[in-house]
């Protein structure tokens, strides 16, 4: 993500910085709730174990500035950390391979919450086409294509079995996906202008079965 300096330039923002951004606003909102109208970026970073300094940087990210002595506004900082994310605007995604997972994330409000709206799902499935969860419909993949062109989406998300990954994100970008949420512990291969964030669940256990047992 790119943002913009005083200058009108621009500046790459870190991603670790963006990934850091959600849990913030997180805890911003639970300040809120306790009524809590100040908050210090020592305390921020108390709060998730960080250095106070990384927590300034972060938010410098975002064009927010606290006040010495005082700390940073908390509604200030939801707004502008929603604002930066793009968390208030809408951006569709198509999901592939409705399963647990793919349900899962269909029934999932808190995506909504955050901007992105599953506006359709795909399976090859005969069992699971053609039904609809929470109102949406699960089309066979062979009707992507036409869909696609009737229904604008950038994103798309694959939780299909590990094997069928590659060939869903070819279809994908072929019909203009721009962006891939991947949930297979599958590594796909795109063009250089598609994004691909990877997410795996088998990964994150790997770590925690790890560490619990060392």
């Amino acid at each position: 993500m790119k943002n913009r300096n005083n200058h009108g330039s621009s500046i790459q923002v870190p991603i670790p910085t963006l990934r850091r951004l959600p849990g913030y606003l997180s805890f911003f909102k639970a300040l809120k709730i306790n009524g809590v109208v100040y908050v210090s970026s020592s305390q921020i970073a108390s709060a998730f174990n960080m250095d106070s300094t990384l927590v300034t940087k972060d938010l410098s990210h975002t064009g927010i500035k606290g006040r010495t002595k005082v700390g940073y506004n908390v509604d200030q900082l939801i707004d502008t950390v929603i604002n930066f994310l793009d968390f208030n605007s809408r951006e569709n995604a198509f999901l592939f391979g409705v399963g647990n997972l793919g349900r899962a994330l269909i029934n999932y409000e808190g995506l909504r919450h955050y901007g992105l709206e599953i506006v359709a799902g795909f399976d090859i499935d005969p069992g699971i086409v053609n039904t609809s969860i929470k109102g949406i419909k699960i089309h066979p993949l062979e009707e992507f294509r036409d869909l696609s062109v009737k229904v604008p989406a950038r994103i798309g998300i694959i939780t299909t079995p590990d094997s069928n990954a590659q060939e869903v994100a070819d279809l994908a970008v072929a019909w203009g996906i721009k962006a891939i949420w991947n949930f297979t512990p599958q590594s796909i291969k795109v063009p250089a202008n598609v994004i691909v964030e990877n997410t795996s669940v088998y990964s994150d256990l790997a770590v925690i079965l790890h560490r619990l047992n060392n």
